[in-house]
């Protein structure tokens, strides 16, 4: 009983995903962005660019030379 089972399932999951190659396949919509979470992810990414930018090395600053 456990064997056939699991041979319906996955022939069923094999069937669904070879059909999800189809042209004519179902395309489920794309979930809307969560605002909420939009001033966070500024925030976040606004400390890693001042982090960034006190690791990053300066340029050598090279003495004036006599000519």
């Amino acid at each position: 009983m456990e064997q056939s089972t699991a041979f319906i399932l996955a022939v069923d999951a094999v069937t669904r995903h070879v059909n999800s190659a189809r042209p004519d396949a179902p395309v489920r919509p794309d979930r809307p962005r969560s605002a909420p979470l939009a001033p966070t992810r500024l925030a976040a990414a606004g400390a890693l660019r001042r982090l960034a930018d006190l690791m990053e090395p300066r340029p050598a600053v090279l003495p004036p030379t006599c000519s």
